[in-house]
């Protein structure tokens, strides 16, 4: 089994990227989606195209890692498959995540060389704020994608390309989106060996985020629940860096995707329950709750 870690801060698109992995390339895959919240919404997603193991309510780079070595074995002794996509959490820190896969890895286990994403839109905010915890998801990639990057300008992309390169000379950090790259280099992600001269950091735990879940609430109109989200992004209910979620409305299914100041809705297909989550800090807990779940109106 060989076992591909894609990582990426929080919003960097890292499940949207492993759905076109998988479509793709079209090998045996399970993936091992790690959520930084309590209440997964991402492995709902991964379900559509592939088999799902999920890791919630702690970090498989500190917390559970006993628990993410453990689900590994048991991945590789039982369902067996060709491919282990891992997932960490948007603030988990990669080098602590190879080095527990490395613990582990042995004759059947093979680690590949991992992929990192990075928004293009919060890359200067995010390496500022969360400095050495972000910058340790770069500096110990194999590859390095810059998502989010379809309306931006090329000399936006050459200049995120170019600072990325001063963290970490030796990645691969391709000029294209991974979208318009060939089969081969879809195909190269999964024979690419780790490179064992990586440099790991000494740091431990990952960011003080906050972070709260919802289940089973009830959304009555489209348009009131974006007056909602452009309500979070204002900062009124503290620092929101990731919101995602999904819902049913007016008859049919939606999920969301917030990261910083933008935010994107799509029909998605139906799931168990509703949900969301929240991740930021100083937020307002008490009248997120009101404003969600007891879906109180903005305005009255």
């Amino acid at each position: 089994m060989k076992v591909l870690v894609i990582s990426g801060f929080l919003g960097a698109g890292k499940t949207r990227f492993i759905k076109d992995l998988v479509r793709r390339t079209r090998r045996d895959f399970v993936v091992l989606e790690n959520e930084y919240a309590n209440l997964g919404v991402d492995g709902g997603r991964l379900k559509e195209d592939v088999s799902v193991w999920e890791l919630t309510e702690g970090c498989i780079c500190c917390s559970v890692k006993s628990d993410f070595a453990a689900s590994v074995l048991t991945i590789s002794n039982t369902l067996a498959p060709e491919f282990l996509v891992v997932e960490p959490t948007g603030v988990g820190l990669l080098s602590a995540v190879l080095e527990n896969i490395g613990r582990i890895a042995y004759e059947r286990i093979e680690v590949l060389s991992p992929v990192a994403l990075v928004d293009v839109h919060c890359f200067d905010e995010y390496l500022k704020t969360f400095d050495a915890f972000y910058a340790d998801q770069i500096r110990n990639a194999g590859t390095l994608l810059i998502s989010k990057a379809e309306n931006s300008p090329p000399e936006r992309v050459a200049a995120v390309a170019a600072e990325l390169r001063g963290l970490n000379a030796g990645a691969d950090i391709p000029q294209r989106h991974y979208s318009e790259q060939p089969q081969e280099w879809w195909e190269a992600l999964l024979s690419k060996p780790r490179a064992e001269e990586r440099a790991f950091t000494d740091l431990e735990g990952h960011p003080e985020l906050s972070q709260v879940g919802y289940s089973g609430f009830t959304v009555n109109a489209m348009n009131e629940f974006l007056l909602k989200l452009q309500f979070l992004m204002r900062g009124t209910l503290g620092t929101v860096y990731r919101a995602k979620g999904c819902f049913p409305v007016q008859g049919q299914w939606a999920s969301f995707d917030l990261v910083k100041d933008r935010y994107a809705i799509e029909p998605c297909a139906p799931a168990e329950d509703s949900r969301m989550v929240i991740i930021g800090t100083d937020l307002n807990e008490k009248y997120l709750h009101k404003l969600f779940v007891q879906n109180e109106r903005l305005f009255q």
